[in-house]
């Protein structure tokens, strides 16, 4: 009897720790970067798998970890923001927001492109990404610290989970 209760708790922390690692994580919310999408205080669900199986697009919440730190080669909180520019668009910086020029065509406005700090003309490099917190003016984002390498991305934000009142699928 205590033998079966010992392998249920050993298999049961076995299946957790490999499907925070491999899978799916919570992680909170502890700034307004990306008010009104996601509040301080906020739970929300991760998946890990998401970017193996589906292609990273604009309008993507994701997770990150923090590039300051991380391209420094130290650890750093994780970030959740939106991207933006992918795939070698140009950026174009405007005083109220941010247009993507394509190789040939016109210049299509980016989404929630109102804008705290201005964002310099540039061409976002192949598996990299320029990401934006919903709360423009509030959020330290590509803005600040250039783009992201695809390689410290974690996964897609596809839940809200706390609080319950608030649960919410992506």
């Amino acid at each position: 009897m205590l033998l079966e209760a010992l392998i249920v708790v050993v298999v049961a922390l076995l299946a957790a720790v490999l499907l925070r690692t491999f899978v799916v994580q919570t992680y909170y919310i502890p700034s307004g970067s990306m008010e009104p999408t996601l509040e301080i205080g906020d739970r929300i669900l991760v998946s890990k798998l998401s970017y193996d199986f589906h292609s990273i697009d604009r309008t993507t919440s994701w997770s990150s970890p923090d590039p300051r730190r991380r391209l420094r080669g130290g650890a750093g909180p994780d970030l959740v923001k939106r991207v933006i520019g992918s795939r070698r668009p140009h950026l174009v910086g405007r005083q109220h927001g941010a247009h993507r020029r394509q190789a040939v065509g016109r210049a299509v406005p980016a989404p929630n492109t109102p804008l705290g700090h201005p964002i310099a003309s540039q061409v976002v490099p192949a598996n990299s990404y320029f990401v934006m917190g919903d709360n423009r003016p509030e959020s330290c984002d590509s803005r600040y610290w250039g783009v992201v390498p695809r390689s410290l991305i974690v996964g897609k934000v596809v839940a809200r989970i706390w609080p319950l009142s608030a649960l919410h699928w992506f």
